[in-house]
């Protein structure tokens, strides 16, 4: 892989994919009509700020994307398989933004934290035992989740285009026919997944939260939520590097078990879903090149 490519990212949506570069982003989806609807948009000016250039900072900004702009993305999917009046609404993204947010803290920090601090006291184990328990706590309700939701027949759709997303990227990187039957060929999975960002998140959990020591119960729910930026940002950081360093051989281990994770958030797409993410990613790529200039926000083809 060149150090020199830029480092494209995307995800899944419903029935597409959305595809990030440095300046826009495209979302592509296929409607039940079996037309792929395409949607670009330029980034906003901080992306090509300084402030996304800092590390530590811009690990922020990726949580930032994955809320607004991600959100974004699905609403504007989800919209596409339904009637016009059956639309998700701007108030209504804004309640399943905040929603959602507050679900997830709830879940996978706060439950965690509460579970360890009673079972610690109950076994009258140490302190760093504890944070220890938290952290397989929180591993555990990570991937039971990945595992159950994508039982769903529709998030398994999701899954499937989770690794189409990943495969497109994967050809381009490693200069690759942007072709169905080229696609398919690589793998589905990528180092700088989310689903990767989300596993060093819980990892660095148990190694931060184990520095701060005993807490009363109250305050270790809060110092949770107050850290999340803290581990977002080394998260990703540790993300950047070990992909910069992926092909490094003595390394290969440590990524092993955020590739293993992947198996679990992605599915073998179809030659339809591989079309869908390239349609994205081209889209993208011309627009963040400067070939295509974002001169409306949406496009239709018909494909058979």
């Amino acid at each position: 892989m060149s150090e020199r490519l830029p480092t494209y990212g995307g995800q899944a949506v419903i029935e597409g994919v959305m595809m990030r570069g440095l300046k826009a982003c495209a979302v592509a989806v296929r409607t039940p009509d079996g037309e792929i609807v395409i949607r670009r948009e330029p980034l906003g000016a901080l992306y090509r700020s300084r402030l996304a250039r800092l590390p530590l900072l811009r690990g922020l900004i990726l949580l930032a994307d994955a809320l607004v702009l991600g959100t974004r993305a699905l609403t504007f999917s989800a919209n596409l398989q339904v009637p016009e009046e059956e639309h998700i609404k701007d108030g209504s993204l804004l309640l399943t933004l905040l929603l959602s947010l507050a679900g997830g803290i709830a879940l996978f920090f706060m439950a965690p934290a509460g579970a360890a601090h009673y079972l610690q006291q109950w076994l009258n184990w140490p302190p760093f035992a504890g944070q220890v328990l938290e952290g397989l706590f929180r591993l555990a309700l990570l991937v039971g989740y990945v595992w159950a939701i994508g039982l769903v027949s529709d998030i398994r759709r999701v899954y499937g285009y989770h690794a189409a997303e990943h495969m497109t990227i994967n050809a381009f990187e490693h200069g690759a026919p942007l072709e169905i039957d080229q696609v398919a060929r690589f793998p589905r999975e990528h180092v700088r997944c989310g689903t990767a960002f989300l596993l060093i998140v819980v990892v660095f959990s148990v190694l931060l939260f184990a520095l701060i020591g005993p807490l009363s119960l109250g305050t270790r729910l809060l110092s949770r939520v107050l850290l999340i930026p803290v581990l977002a940002m080394l998260a990703y950081e540790y993300l950047r590097l070990s992909a910069r360093m992926a092909r490094t051989p003595w390394l290969r281990p440590l990524l092993w078990p955020n590739l293993a994770l992947q198996r679990l958030t992605t599915r073998a797409p179809d030659k339809a879903m591989i079309e869908v993410a390239i349609a994205a990613f081209k889209a993208m790529h011309a627009a963040d090149q400067g070939d295509d200039p974002i001169t409306q926000k949406q496009a239709r083809a018909t494909h058979p």
